[in-house]
C-alpha cells in the first residue's frame, strides 16, 4: 500500500492520489505510517505523499491532515522512532503548519497545551513544533473561534501562552519549554507571563539543572523583563544562601544538608559566568543590572545587595564598557553603608525605627570566602575593589608631617572602615587564592614605593600582615623584595622604618632577601641625603634588635613583646646565634661610623641603643664603650672645672650657619637609661659568674655621672655664659648659639635629675641634689620664657619634649603625692616642700599625655611600646586623680596666690587628657585601666561592669563640678569647670545608653542645665554639649530644643519691639549673655542633625516606594509598614516647626545667628518639600495621605511661612540702616563702606535661597492638593509676586532726596563728625 502512495504521489496531479487516500480509514494510514517509521523506511516520503492528498483548500482534507498530525506527534513522543526518522518528520511538520485554517492552529496548539498540563510528553521531542504553531496562529488576522468567544489570532496565542504558563509544567521538560518560547513571537507582556513562570520553577529544579535553564532565560531575556530575570535569579540564590548558612550555623544536627556548600557555589559561579557572557551580547541587561545596584545603593538593599549578587557585580568588572560604572557604584555602596552605620549607631530615634541589616562589608568578606570554589572570574575584581577603597579612602595628604584626613572628625570614621575593608579583602583574598599573590605584593609595594609624598601606613599595615601570615610563601617573591630595597635611600625615613618593621620576619627566613639589605643600607650610610643616611641608621639598629647573640636574654626576661610572632618563623631560621655575633658586630662597626655625622643621625643612634640592649643584651660590652668613648669626647676630666661639659664642641659653626653638632643632651640620656638597665638587669647575673673584667666601662660611667652631677650644682648660669644678660634673640648667631646651649643645658639637668633619683634609694641628699638641678634647669626656663614673651617666638621651649622617661615620670609623681612609707618621709619633705618642683613634675606628665595623643607613642625608652606606656599611664592617672580629688583646687588656690595654674587644675587637665587618649588609643583595654583606677579593689570574685566603675568615677567629678557652681560669684573657676564637662562627656561615653546609670547621668545634666545660671559661655557650651550628647542616645532632641528657642526668645526679645514676650525660663543657663550666640548655635547645628535624619528615613521610603510596584488591591496593606516612619517623620518635623517658630520671632544679633538660622530654615523647607514628593509618589498608588500630614501642612502654612517673610523685613531693615549708618561714616573713612557693603552682601545670600526654598515647597504642595484630591492650599497664603518692575516715578522720588541728603551731608561734614557718638565706630 504504502509504494501505491508512492507511486501516486509522484505523479503530477495529485486528483488520484486525493481519491485513493479517501478510500483508506484514518486507523489504517496511522498504523501504515508508525509502520513505516519504526521500521525507519521512507517514512519522510510517505508523510509528504499524504501531506499532497489532503490539501488544506478543503475542510475534510484539513482535518484529516489534522488526524495525522496528531499521530506523528504521539509517534514522537513514543520514543520509538531513530533520530534521522524523527528529525525528518518534524522538518516535515513544521513545513506544513502554516498550511493549516486558524481554527485547526488553535486546536492543535490545544492538545500541545494539554499535554504540557497533564504530563503527558514523555520525551518533549515533538515540543519544537510548538514555537512554529504559536508563530503560525499569531499570523491569521481572521476572528477565530476560542473558549466562548471569538478571538483574533493574536489574542488566541496570547491566551495559550496563559493557559500553558498557569498549569503544571513536569519539571524534566521546564528547560525544553523555555528553550522553545525563545522561538515564539511575544509581547512584552507575555515574556513577563513566561519569565514569572519559569522563576517559579527554580525551586522546585535540582540544583544541576539550574545553570542550563538560566541560560535558556537569559536567551528568552532578550525579548523583554530583563530586569525581572536577574531580580529573580538574585532573589534565588540569596535565598538558597541565607538557608544555606542557617543550615550551617544551625545547633541542632540536621539529618540532611539540603546542597553541599561546594555544589552550590560551583553552580553559582556558572550561573555568574551565564550572565556575564549574557551580557557581553546584550548591553542592555548590562543597564538593567546597574539600575539594580543604584536602586539597592539609594533605597533599602531588599534582596539585590546580597553576596551573590556583590559576586556578580565584580564578574561583570570584567567587561571593559562596565568596569568604571561598577566599581564606582560598589565604592559609593560601601561607604554609604558604613555612614547608615555611623547614623544609626549615634541615634536612638532611628535605631527604634529602623532595624539594623547586615553590613555591605560582611557580604564583600563573604563572597572573598566563597571565591575558594574556583570563582577565578571574580577574583580579580576583588582584588581591584580592595585597592580602590584603600586608594579613595585612605588617611590623605601630609601637611607639617601629621597626617592630614582630608575630611572633618565625623565623616573620619566611615573612611576609616572602609580603607579597613579593602585591606581585609586583600589580605583575604591573599591568604585563599595562590594565582594572585605575586600581583597583590607588587600593587602593594609599588604604591609604598611611588607615593612617598603621601601617608602610607595603610599599605605598610597590608604588607605586614600579609609577610606575618606566611614569611615562607614570600620567598617565592623575594626578587620583588629586594627590588624595593633599591629605592629605601629615596623614601621618607617615616616609610623606610615602617617597611623594615614590615619585612623583618623575611629577613630571618631568606638569607638573599637579608644580604641585599644589608648592602643597600651600607650604600645609604654615605648618601648625600640625610634622610638616606637616617634610613640606614634605622635599618641596622633593626637588625641589631632582632638578630639574637647567643647568651642575650631572653624577650620575657626584658618584658618586652616583640612586635610580631616569630614563633613559626624561628624553626626554619638557618643561622646560629655564632654567626649572628660577627653579623652584630660588623653592623655596630658601621653605626659607629655615624656618630661623626649630623646630629639627627646621632640622635636617632642613641635613640634606638637602648631598645638593642634590652633586646640583645650580649652587645651591651659593644654598645656601652661606644657611648663611653663618645662622651670623653665633651667631659672635662679635671674634678675641679667647671662646667662639666665642652658645650662650645656641641656646636657647629659654618660662616653664618650656626647648628648642632653633638644632641649631649640626647647622648647622657641614652647612656643613662642603658646603665640603668645594664644594672638592673645583666649586673645581678654577673655576680653569680663573678666576672670582673668587663665591669670597667659600668664604673667609669657611674662616676662620670656622679661628677657632672655635683660640678653641674656649683656652676652658675654665668659659667655657661648664659645669664639673664645673655642675647637669646633668634636673629644674631650669638643668639641662636646660647639659646641651643640653653636647651643643651637644661636637657643635661632633666637627665640628671632622672639620674639622681633612680640612684637615690630615697637618700637625702640625692634628693637635694635633685631640687638643685630643677633650680638650674627653672632659672633658665625662666630667662627664655622672658626672652621670648618680648620677642616673637613666643613659648619656645614648648617645642622641645622634656627629656624625663614616662616610667620615671609616674614614679615620681607616685612618690611625691602617694608615697607615706616612714622611712622616706624626711627625704621626700625636701622634694614636696618645692611647688615649682611638684608643678613641673605634674606639667611634663601633662607634655607626655599630649604627645602619646598626637603621635600615638612617647619619646624616651619603651615610648613605643603600648604594653608598657598604657601600664604608666594608669599608674599616672591612679596618682592624678587622688591629688585633685583630696586636695580641691579652691583650697589650694585659697592658700597660695602665685602664677600660673595650680597644681590642682594642672592634674585635672592631665585628667581629660588622658581620658581622651585612651579612648582613642586602648578602646579594648578601657575595663582593666578603670579598674586600675579603683584603688579598693582586691581580686574580687564579683565582676564589676565597665559602666559602674565609669560611673563611680562619674560621681567623684560630679560632686567637684557642684563644689564649684555652689561657689560664690567671684571664686567661679570657668577654665576647672570646662574641664570637669569635658571630663564628664569623655566618662559617660563608657556608659551603656541602656543603664540606670546613664539615665541618672542624663538627669543629674539636666537639673544642673535647669539650676545653673552662671554667665559663661564656653561652659554653658559644654554643658548643653554634654546635654544633647547624652540626650540623643536616649530619645530625639527636639522637644528639647522647642523648649530652649522658648528661653532664647524670652530673653532677646521680639523682632517686632511693640510685642512683649512672657520669659518660659525652662532652663537657667540660657541667659542674655548666653543665649546667643553660644546656645542659638549650638541649637541650630541639633536642629540640622535631626533634619539630617529626617532626610535620611525619607530618603529610605521613596527608595524603598520606588521599588515597590503594587498591584492595586493589594496597595493598601502593602505599604503599611512604612506608617510608623511616616509618623514619626511628620512628629519630629511638626516639633522642629515649633523651635524654628521661636527663633524667626526672636530679635537675634546679625552675624553668625541670623546667617545660620536661614540657612537651617532653608534645609527644613527643602525637607518638607521632599516630604511632599514622597506623598506624590504614594498617590500614585492611590493611597491617600495621613491625618496628620495635612495639620504639618497646615502648621507650615500658619506658624513658620509668614514669620519668615517677616524676619526677612526685618534683617534687610537692620541692613539698611547698618548700611545707612556706614554711608555716614564714609566720608570720615573712606575704607570702611567696600568692606560693610561686601559684609551685608555676603549676609544676605542666604534669602533669596530661603525664598526659593518656600516657593518650591508650596509648589509640590498645588501638585500634591491635585493628585490627591484635598486641599491643602487652604491654609497657605501664597507668597506676594515679586515682579521686578521698575516704576519711574518713585524711583525719579528716591533719586531727588538721596541729591537733597549729599548736598546736606557735604554742608555739614565736620557737624556730622561732632555728632557720632564713639561707640558707633564699626570695627573693620
Amino acid at each position: 500500500m504504502d509504494q501505491k502512495i508512492l507511486s501516486l504521489a509522484a505523479e503530477k496531479t495529485a486528483d488520484r492520489l486525493q481519491k485513493f487516500l479517501q478510500t483508506l480509514k484514518e486507523d489504517d494510514l496511522a498504523n501504515l505510517l508508525q509502520n513505516q517509521a519504526v521500521k525507519g523506511k521512507a517514512a519522510g516520503a510517505l508523510l509528504r505523499a499524504i501531506f499532497k492528498g489532503f490539501p488544506c483548500s478543503e475542510e475534510a482534507g484539513a482535518l484529516r491532515r489534522l488526524k495525522i498530525y496528531s499521530c506523528c506527534v504521539k509517534l514522537l513522543e513514543s520514543g520509538d522512532l531513530q533520530k534521522e526518522v524523527a528529525s525528518e518528520i518534524i522538518g516535515l511538520l513544521m513545513l506544513e503548519v502554516h498550511n493549516f485554517p486558524g481554527a485547526l492552529l488553535v486546536e492543535l496548539a490545544s492538545e500541545f497545551v494539554d499535554a504540557v498540563k497533564q504530563g503527558n510528553l514523555t520525551n518533549g521531542k515533538s515540543l519544537e513544533l510548538l514555537p512554529i504553531i504559536f508563530t503560525a496562529l499569531a499570523t491569521k488576522k481572521e476572528n477565530l473561534a476560542y473558549g466562548k468567544g471569538e478571538l483574533s489570532g493574536e489574542e488566541c496565542k496570547k491566551q495559550l501562552i496563559n493557559t500553558l504558563c498557569s498549569g503544571r509544567w513536569d519539571h524534566q521538560y521546564v528547560i525544553q519549554l523555555t528553550s522553545m518560547f525563545k522561538d515564539v513571537p511575544l509581547t512584552a507582556e507575555e515574556v513577563e507571563i513566561v519569565v514569572e513562570k519559569v522563576l517559579t520553577m527554580f525551586s522546585k529544579l535540582n540544583l544541576q539543572e539550574i545553570p542550563p535553564l538560566v541560560y535558556q532565560l537569559l536567551v528568552l531575556s532578550s525579548k523583554g523583563s530583563r530586569k525581572k530575570v536577574l531580580e529573580g535569579i538574585i532573589a534565588f540564590f540569596n535565598k538558597l544562601d541565607t538557608q544555606h548558612s542557617e543550615e550551617q550555623s544551625g545547633d541542632e544536627l540536621l539529618d540532611f544538608v539540603t546542597v553541599p556548600s561546594g555544589e552550590l557555589r560551583h553552580v553559582e559561579g556558572t550561573i555568574i559566568l551565564h550572565i556575564v557572557f549574557a551580557i557581553k551580547l546584550d548591553c542592555e541587561l548590562g543597564r538593567e543590572l546597574l539600575k539594580l545596584l543604584k536602586a539597592g545603593q539609594q533605597g533599602d538593599f531588599g534582596s539585590n545587595i546580597c553576596p551573590f549578587s556583590i559576586a556578580l557585580f565584580l564578574s561583570v568588572t570584567r567587561i571593559q564598557r562596565f568596569e568604571e560604572q561598577v566599581f564606582d557604584l560598589l565604592k559609593s555602596l560601601v561607604i554609604k553603608s558604613f555612614k547608615d552605620l555611623q547614623l544609626l549607631q549615634g541615634s536612638k530615634f532611628l535605631q527604634d525605627l529602623v532595624p539594623h541589616r547586615c553590613c555591605v562589608s560582611t557580604m564583600i568578606l563573604e563572597v572573598v570566602k566563597n571565591s575558594v570554589h574556583s570563582w577565578d572570574h571574580v577574583t580579580q575584581g576583588l582584588v581591584e575593589l580592595g585597592f580602590i577603597l584603600m586608594d579613595s579612602y585612605g588617611p590623605k595628604k601630609i601637611l607639617d608631617g601629621k597626617t592630614i584626613e582630608a575630611s572633618s572628625g565625623l565623616s573620619r570614621m566611615p573612611n576609616q572602615h572602609a580603607c579597613k575593608l579593602g585591606a581585609n579583602i586583600l589580605l583575604e583574598t591573599f591568604k585563599i587564592h595562590e594565582m594572585i599573590r605575586q600581583e597583590i605584593l607588587e600593587q602593594v609595594l609599588n604604591r609604598v614605593v611611588t607615593r612617598g609624598s603621601s601617608p602610607i601606613t595603610h599599605f605598610i599595615d597590608l604588607l605586614s600582615d600579609i609577610i606575618m601570615y606566611s614569611p615562607l610563601v614570600l620567598q617565592s617573591c623575594s626578587s620583588k623584595v629586594t627590588e624595593t630595597f633599591d629605592y629605601l635611600s629615596f623614601l621618607p625615613l617615616q616609610t623606610v622604618q615602617g617597611l623594615m618593621k614590615a619585612v623583618q620576619p623575611l629577613l630571618k627566613v631568606s638569607l638573599s632577601i637579608r644580604d641585599s639589605l644589608i648592602l643597600v643600607l651600607r650604600k645609604a650610610m654615605f648618601a648625600r641625603q640625610l634622610d638616606a643616611r637616617k634610613s640606614a641608621v634605622a635599618g641596622f639598629l633593626l637588625l641589631l634588635k632582632n638578630f639574637k647573640v647567643l647568651g642575650s636574654l631572653s624577650s620575657s626576661q626584658c618584658s618586652q613583646s616583640i612586635g610580631i610572632s616569630q614563633v613559626h618563623v624561628d624553626v626554619h631560621s638557618r643561622y646560629n646565634s655564632v654567626a649572628n655575633e660577627t653579623f652584630c658586630l660588623e653592623i655596630m662597626d658601621s653605626l659607629r661610623r655615624c656618630l661623626g655625622q649630623q646630629a639627627d643621625v646621632r640622635l636617632m643612634l642613641y635613640e634606638g641603643f637602648y631598645d638593642v640592649l634590652r633586646r640583645n643584651s650580649q652587645l651591651a660590652n659593644s654598645i656601652m664603650q661606644t657611648l663611653l668613648s663618645q662622651l670623653k669626647q665633651f667631659y672635662e676630666p679635671e674634678p675641679d672645672m667647671l662646667p662639666p661639659l665642652k658645650l662650645e664642641a656641641c656646636i657647629l659653626t659654618q660662616g653664618d650657619q650656626i647648628s648642632l653638632q653633638e644632641p649631649l643632651d640626647c647622648l647622657l640620656c641614652c647612656i643613662q637609661h642603658c646603665l640603668a638597665w645594664y644594672k638592673s638587669r645583666v649586673m645581678p647575673l654577673q655576680q653569680k659568674e663573678e666576672e670582673e673584667e668587663e665591669e670597667g666601662f659600668y664604673q667609669d660611667l657611674d662616676d662620670m655621672l656622679e661628677s657632672i652631677t655635683s660640678r653641674m650644682i656649683k656652676s652658675e648660669l654665668e659659667d655657661f655664659e648664659l645669664d639673664k644678660s645673655a642675647d637669646f634673640s633668634q636673629s644674631t648667631g650669638i643668639g641662636i648659639k646660647n639659646n641651643i646651649c640653653a636647651f643643651l643645658v637644661m636637657g643635661v639637668c632633666e637627665v640628671l635629675i632622672e639620674y639622681n633619683f633612680s640612684v637615690s634609694n630615697f637618700s637625702k641628699n640625692k634628693f637635694e641634689d635633685v631640687l638643685s638641678l630643677f633650680m638650674c634647669y627653672k632659672e633658665l626656663s625662666d630667662i627664655l620664657n622672658e626672652k621670648a614673651g618680648k620677642g616673637k617666638t613666643k613659648m619656645a621651649n614648648k617645642t622641645n619634649d622634656s627629656f624625663l622617661s614616662m616610667k620615671f615620670v609616674s614614679d615620681l609623681l607616685t612618690a611625691l603625692f602617694r608615697d607615706s612609707t616612714q622611712s622616706h618621709e624626711e627625704s621626700l619633705s625636701v622634694l614636696r616642700s618645692s611647688n615649682e618642683f611638684m608643678r613641673y613634675a605634674v606639667s611634663v606628665a601633662l607634655q607626655k599625655v599630649q604627645q602619646l595623643k598626637e603621635m600615638g607613642h612617647v619619646s624616651g625608652p619603651d615610648g613605643k611600646n603600648p604594653e608598657k606606656v598604657f601600664q604608666n599611664l594608669c599608674d599616672i592617672t591612679r596618682v592624678l586623680l587622688w591629688r585633685y580629688t583630696s586636695i580641691p583646687t579652691s583650697v589650694e588656690e585659697s592658700g597660695k596666690k602665685e602664677k600660673g595654674k595650680s597644681i590642682s587644675l594642672l592634674c585635672l587637665e592631665g585628667l581629660q587628657k588622658i581620658f581622651s587618649v585612651v579612648q582613642q588609643f586602648y578602646q579594648p583595654k578601657i575595663h582593666q585601666f578603670l579598674r586600675a583606677l579603683d584603688a579598693t579593689d582586691k581580686e574580687e570574685e564579683v565582676e564589676v561592669s565597665v559602666t559602674q566603675r565609669a560611673a563611680f568615677q562619674i560621681r567623684q567629678f560630679q560632686r567637684s563640678l557642684l563644689n564649684i557652681l555652689s561657689s560664690q560669684e567671684e571664686d567661679f573657676n570657668s577654665k576647672e569647670a570646662l574641664l570637669l564637662v569635658t571630663v564628664l562627656s569623655n566618662l559617660s561615653k563608657l556608659l551603656e545608653p541602656s543603664s540606670t546609670q546613664f539615665v541618672q547621668m542624663l538627669s543629674w545634666t539636666t537639673k544642673i542645665c535647669k539650676e545653673n545660671s552662671w554667665e559663661d559661655a564656653s561652659f554653658c557650651k559644654g554643658l548643653m554639649n554634654l546635654l544633647f550628647s547624652l540626650h540623643v542616645l536616649c530619645k530625639s532632641p527636639v522637644t528639647l530644643l522647642r523648649d530652649l528657642s522658648q528661653d532664647i526668645h524670652g530673653h532677646l526679645g521680639d523682632i517686632d519691639q511693640d510685642v512683649e514676650v512672657e520669659k518660659t525660663n525652662h532652663f537657667a543657663v540660657v541667659n542674655l549673655r548666653t543665649a546667643a550666640p553660644t546656645v542659638c548655635l549650638l541649637l541650630l547645628s541639633q536642629a540640622e542633625k535631626v533634619l539630617e535624619e529626617v532626610d535620611w528615613l525619607i530618603t529610605k521610603l521613596k527608595g524603598q516606594v520606588s521599588q515597590e510596584i503594587i498591584p492595586e488591591e493589594a496597595s493598601s496593606q502593602a505599604t503599611l509598614p512604612n506608617h510608623p516612619i511616616e509618623k514619626a517623620i511628620i512628629i519630629q518635623l511638626g516639633t522642629l516647626l515649633t523651635f524654628f517658630h521661636e527663633l524667626v520671632q526672636t530679635a537675634l544679633p546679625s552675624g553668625s545667628c541670623v546667617d545660620t538660622l536661614l540657612k537651617d530654615l532653608c534645609k527644613m523647607y527643602t525637607i518638607l518639600t521632599a516630604l511632599v514628593r514622597y506623598y506624590l509618589q504614594v498617590c500614585q498608588h492611590s493611597r491617600g495621605i495621613p491625618k496628620n500630614m495635612e495639620k504639618l501642612v497646615k502648621l507650615s502654612g500658619s506658624h513658620l511661612t509668614p514669620l519668615c517673610y517677616s524676619f526677612i523685613s526685618y534683617i534687610q531693615n537692620k541692613k539698611s540702616k547698618s548700611l545707612k549708618h556706614t554711608g555716614e561714616k564714609k566720608k570720615e573713612k573712606t575704607a570702611a563702606g567696600p568692606t560693610a557693603m561686601a559684609r551685608a552682601l555676603r549676609e544676605t545670600k542666604p534669602i533669596p535661597n530661603l525664598i526659593f526654598a518656600i516657593e518650591q515647597y508650596e509648589k509640590f504642595l498645588i501638585h500634591l492638593s491635585k493628585r490627591s484630591k484635598v486641599n491643602l492650599m487652604q491654609h497657605i497664603k501664597l507668597s506676594t509676586s515679586r515682579d521686578f518692575k521698575i516704576k519711574g516715578n518713585i524711583l525719579d522720588m528716591v533719586l531727588q532726596e538721596d541729591e537733597d541728603e549729599d548736598e546736606e551731608g557735604t554742608a555739614s561734614e565736620h557737624e556730622g563728625q561732632n555728632k557720632e557718638p564713639a561707640k558707633k565706630k564699626r570695627k573693620k
